[in-house]
């Protein structure tokens, strides 16, 4: 069977365009051990204010700004988390890795999995050049994910985090299209 346009298989998932169906299960799966380390997703969160960001990342990936998915296992279609690519305001060629995964998805992989297909696709489908991730000093997962993904630390600096209505201290990694490309052929 093909997948529906704009899908992405890896061995064990499938990154598909999220959907206004996606609302539920995105709320369900946003706990706090989730929302702790994403700066813009509180917990408890509605699903009416999921259905907003679903809308908002619909239109901005119609507009070519932004490719948001939802991350599936493959063997069974259950959803276990999101991953998307935003380009940057200030410079087009430039974009910003944002992920995550519901905790019973943790731990195994899915992720550096699923971050990888997503860079394929922001640098072939958003022509960027350099793409650029961030988190919390102690959240040692995600930092471990962008240096799987061969990302290069840039620096620290101080991010708004709406969820919690607080600045969070946060370490930089980034990627040029270049060295991506080098490195999925190792």
């Amino acid at each position: 069977m093909t997948p529906p346009a704009g899908t992405v298989d890896t061995p064990r998932l499938r990154l598909r365009p999220v959907r206004a169906s996606d609302a539920a299960e995105t709320a369900r799966l946003m706990t706090p051990a989730v929302s702790r380390w994403l700066a813009t997703w509180p917990s408890p969160i509605t699903e009416a204010a999921v259905a907003e960001r679903l809308a908002w990342a619909t239109a901005a990936a119609a507009a070519g700004t932004v490719l948001c998915f939802a991350i599936e296992r493959r063997d069974d279609g259950v959803m276990m988390g999101w991953v998307t690519v935003m380009r940057s305001q200030g410079d087009p060629a430039r974009g910003d890795l944002g992920y995550w995964l519901g905790e019973p998805f943790h731990g195994r992989g899915y992720m550096r999995e699923a971050a990888r297909a997503a860079l394929d696709q922001a640098f072939s489908r958003l022509g960027l050049s350099v793409v650029e991730a961030g988190a919390q000093p102690d959240n040692g997962a995600s930092l471990r994910v962008m240096r799987a993904l061969g990302m290069r630390p840039v620096g620290a600096r101080m991010v708004w985090a709406s969820a919690r209505s607080c600045e969070e201290l946060c370490e930089y990694y980034e990627i040029t299209r270049d060295v991506h490309e080098a490195t999925a052929l190792e």
